[in-house]
């Protein structure tokens, strides 16, 4: 693939629809390789806005606002980074040609609603998963609940994150749960899943990346697994590699394999996987960057972003681990417009650290505002040194900051 020269008529151009911190280390990653990058949100400067060549505020579920912004812009690809858009406008894009969606518009759809993914990897794949049910209302979660049994899980079919994701520990909780998942879905839709809860080990995200020039032999590599810890669903500390058994590790990727060889296309997919010993089971699939995997950028010789953005333009890719590394997340901890952060440089005092901060222009108590990394001669030490230095770092309200400038 030739790549032009950004802002020139003959620029090679790609559309980012999701622009919070994944979107923006994959807006760098493109920069650097000379792509002239769109970048649209939901809200005025995200953080992938402030360094994109162009952006763009729309309400991505809304499909004429959708199709309007790339007929504008008429991008080479359109890379879809979060869940919250309008999958059945994305299919007629591609359709009529005006973009290339990634991986495909058929995986997006897929992955961006958990009944769809899970019916394809359960029933048409038959690959292990725990048991589950759908249901649309109160009456139908207590069915589902019933048929997988208490404790379960249930999540929106259409959210991210963790978010309205409830344990159901009896039937006492299912009311209180299901006006969480109404009120937490990415897209209105009174839909959820009920899961069986599977009593695991460990957690991991295996990266798995689908590359190859287009029109070629594509070939599927993996990065070594990276293992996670989430509270209500959400990611809170991650590590590379996670260590594994040699029957699990190998079941893991054929699982990610054949999960992302039916839903196909190129770019890294986030494959999230529970093990119990050499037992594997398939908890889900992101087209995309993971948030877990950010801890590859002090691990790996290519980052997860890096690797998106090479395998999207057909270019060679490496999964070469460089490091044992762990991050750690930086909460808001505030509810505030326009924080400052303390305690940064005594955070990256600590040896073989780096912070990102994320620049979100609001803060809540429980919103990820910036993540810690740090990478060592093994992963409990890289843990330890992650998590320090992420609590050095504190989020404050600028209305509690005094102002320098007045006496």
């Amino acid at each position: 693939m030739r790549i032009g020269t950004p802002l020139s008529p003959g620029a090679t151009k790609v559309m980012l629809l999701g622009a919070g911190e994944l979107g923006k280390e994959v807006i760098i990653a493109l920069q650097r390789l000379g792509v002239e990058v769109i970048a649209v949100d939901r809200y005025p400067h995200a953080p992938g806005h402030h360094l994109a060549h162009r952006w763009h505020v729309i309400d991505m579920t809304d499909p004429k606002a959708l199709r309007a912004v790339v007929e504008l812009e008429r991008p080479h690809l359109v890379v879809p980074e979060i869940e919250a858009i309008a999958t059945d406008e994305l299919q007629r894009i591609e359709q009529d040609g005006l973009a290339r969606v990634i991986p495909t518009a058929r995986a997006t759809q897929l992955t961006m609603n958990r009944e769809g993914i899970r019916r394809l990897v359960a029933e048409e794949l038959g690959l292990p998963t725990s048991r589950y049910a759908f249901a649309e209302s109160v009456v139908e979660v207590h069915r589902a609940a019933g048929a997988v049994g208490y404790p379960c899980v249930m999540k929106p079919v259409m959210s991210s994150s963790g978010k309205g994701q409830s344990l159901l520990r009896t039937s006492e909780d299912v009311a209180g749960a299901w006006e969480y998942a109404m009120s937490a879905g990415r897209v209105r839709r009174t839909r959820v899943i009920v899961e069986e809860w599977i009593r695991f080990d460990y957690e991991i995200t295996l990266l798995t990346v689908r590359a190859g020039a287009e029109g070629g032999e594509g070939q599927t590599l993996f990065c070594e697994p990276v293992g996670h810890v989430q509270v209500k669903g959400d990611y809170v500390e991650s590590w590379q590699p996670q260590p594994m058994t040699d029957v699990a590790l190998a079941r893991a990727r054929d699982i990610a394999k054949r999960v992302t060889d039916g839903l196909g296309g190129r770019g890294i997919f986030g494959v999230e996987l529970f093990v119990q010993e050499d037992r594997v089971w398939f908890s889900e699939v992101s087209p995309r960057p993971h948030d877990t995997g950010m801890v590859t950028m002090v691990t790996q010789a290519q980052s997860e972003f890096e690797l998106h953005a090479r395998a999207i333009l057909g270019l060679p890719v490496s999964t070469e681990l460089l490091s044992p590394g762990a991050s750690a997340v930086i909460y808001g901890g505030v509810d505030a417009k326009g924080i400052a952060y303390e305690g940064l440089e005594e955070a990256l005092r600590l040896p073989r650290t780096e912070v990102r901060l994320f620049g979100k222009p609001e803060a809540f108590a429980r919103r990820r505002m910036g993540v810690a990394l740090a990478y060592g001669p093994d992963v409990a030490e890289a843990r330890q040194r992650a998590k320090r230095c992420a609590a050095l770092v504190r989020p404050v309200s600028l209305e509690r900051v005094p102002d320098p400038a007045v006496p």
